[in-house]
């Protein structure tokens, strides 16, 4: 990682931010602009864990802030510690530890031994832009923290990015939730993050969410989850293009000679909108390109030389074929709908599921013509199965929506997550 000073700007800054604040200090405003304010709070940081207080964060402060970003620390076993003991000193509770650590005998207790020690703070932010890394991350560390929860990787991006899903339940029931087709609309990483994240919490601490029993769903459902398809058109979006991006040249002719990629940018890093890439009426995709005069790559409704030529849907049309699901969900952003058909190729009970899901979110049911409903993921699903598919539409405003919009964005679909594995 680079070294953070006065002056800093970016996805970082605002990532160490969060983190601060997190842990108990003040940066000023979550903004990725390293200013006084932060660099007040790093200095204080920086006292507190015997480091030299320059205020830069350097090898030694990232490896002290380290622990805190993954949301656990590996410690030895002293005499007479206990596990309780543990727990309190280190602001978590025995729940937690005993589900990181489920080889070990709170009754016998080996001086010397090495368990993990989750804080008893969150792994998944949602207060900053959310990027791959900062993903991978948080993966890692709730991987450690609920190590039940599985972790495999679909397929790699164009630019060699692993293509992650997570794996919730055992039940017979298997469903599908993805985000992050398009790049402007990372916002959805974090929704389906945030909710690994609680679900994986209330199992371990036997609480329900929303009146819904988890361990109920961990036993009749399996709920797989790809929170970021893009992962590439994400950093071309949040981070910016990089001269060492292999197609640096090509990009800034694709996105008409521009350089910024943060207001227009929805499709991965060769210029195909990865959710008009699937084999459902591709053909009219194509088609409709050429009236709105997009005649190769692009910033967005470029379907691509042939249906999942791109590995980022090729991977998510394998990953659907592997499996059996009954019912998948496709995040995207915004509008605050639900669109829930495909040519009339829905199931009856399609439409009846989807005003279930308008009720609990507050989102209304629609259904998609023209372009807009061309080569989509959830498309191609109903299609191929002929069971239900919905693409949730979170949020109002402009892409990318402001990560201040997560709280409302989160609070209307976590039921809706919920109710979608078990309906």
């Amino acid at each position: 990682m680079r070294t953070l000073r006065i002056g800093s700007r970016g996805s970082d800054v605002m990532e160490i931010q969060a983190l601060l604040r997190k842990i108990g200090y003040n940066p000023g405003p979550i903004d990725g602009i390293f200013g006084q304010q932060t660099q007040q709070a790093v200095i204080q940081f920086q006292r507190d864990k015997g480091l030299t207080p320059d205020g830069i964060i350097g090898p030694n402060t990232y490896n002290a802030l380290g622990k805190f970003l993954i949301g656990y620390v590996i410690y030895i076993i002293r005499p007479g510690d206990t596990l309780y003991n543990i727990a309190l000193r280190s602001y978590t509770n025995l729940a937690r530890l005993l589900a990181a650590n489920p080889e070990i005998d709170p009754n016998n207790l080996r001086v010397g031994q090495r368990i993990i020690v989750p804080y008893g703070i969150d792994v998944v932010d949602t207060n900053i832009n959310y990027t791959y890394e900062i993903m991978e991350r948080d993966i890692q560390g709730l991987k450690t923290r609920y190590p039940f929860i599985e972790i495999g990787v679909a397929g790699l991006s164009v630019l060699g990015r692993n293509l992650y899903y997570i794996k919730l339940g055992n039940g017979p029931n298997e469903v599908f939730y993805n985000g992050a087709h398009h790049a402007l609309e990372w916002i959805t990483s974090p929704v389906l993050m945030k909710f690994v994240e609680d679900f994986a919490k209330a199992y371990v601490e036997r609480r329900n969410i929303r009146g819904y029993n988890i361990r109920d769903i961990w036993n009749q459902s399996t709920i797989y989850i790809m929170p970021m398809v893009n992962p590439d058109g994400v950093d071309l979006v949040i981070n910016g293009l990089q001269p060492d991006n292999p197609y640096y040249e090509e990009l800034i002719t694709w996105n008409n000679g521009r350089m910024n990629f943060s207001e227009v940018w929805q499709a991965n890093i060769r210029g195909v909108d990865l959710n008009h890439n699937y084999d459902a009426a591709w053909e009219l995709s194509k088609q409709a390109e050429r009236r709105l005069g997009i005649f190769g790559p692009g910033p967005t409704r470029y379907s691509g030389p042939y249906p999942e030529s791109e590995p980022e849907s090729k991977a998510v049309a394998d990953f659907t074929r592997n499996h059996d699901f009954r019912l998948v969900l496709a995040y995207h952003s915004q509008g605050e709908v639900i669109y829930w058909n495909f040519m009339d190729m829905a199931p009856p009970e399609a439409r009846r599921i989807g005003e279930l899901f308008s009720q609990v979110s507050g989102y209304v049911l629609e259904e998609l013509y023209g372009i807009a409903s061309y080569a989509g993921y959830k498309d191609w699903f109903i299609q191929e199965y002929r069971r239900p598919g919905y693409t949730i539409e979170v949020g109002k405003g402009k892409n990318p929506l402001p990560i201040s919009q997560f709280d409302k964005i989160y609070n209307d679909n976590i039921e809706l997550m919920l109710l979608a594995a078990v309906v």
